[in-house]
């Protein structure tokens, strides 16, 4: 897309170690169709074709079961885990998974940029997955 705007994704170092969340995405949109793109292409180097995704019924409620890019397909599943409905769960096969901490799309700029800057603290996803 041309024009489009930056991804807004924060991660962890390489080689922190391991941790429940790997980082934090605010996407513009409740729209998976608009969003996941930008979001795949940022995590590429990290975490290469992305085949699988989980996303929390209650934030992602329509949009689509697969999503095709280029040669290869997104099969995208919804949840109903009441622990985390501010989450996403991306799996690159061979690879492995990367957890993020999912600030809503309507956040305001003072809340949203917080919780980007805070990271995934523990203390932060029980914050935000209590909302």
């Amino acid at each position: 897309m041309t024009g489009a705007l930056p991804t807004r994704l924060e991660l962890l170092p390489v080689g922190t170690g391991p941790h429940r969340l790997d980082g934090a995405w605010w996407p513009r949109s409740h729209s998976l169709v608009n969003e996941l793109p930008g979001l795949l292409a940022a995590l590429e180097e990290r975490w290469p074709r992305i085949t699988r995704v989980t996303v929390s019924r209650s934030m992602w409620r329509t949009g689509p079961g697969l999503l095709h890019l280029g040669d290869h397909t997104v099969h995208i599943t919804r949840s109903d885990v009441a622990h985390s409905p501010s989450a996403i769960c991306l799996l690159s096969y061979g690879v492995g998974r990367c957890d993020l901490l999912v600030v809503a799309p309507g956040a305001s700029a003072e809340e949203g940029e917080r919780l980007m800057s805070a990271g995934p603290a523990p203390a932060l996803t029980a914050q935000v997955a209590s909302r």
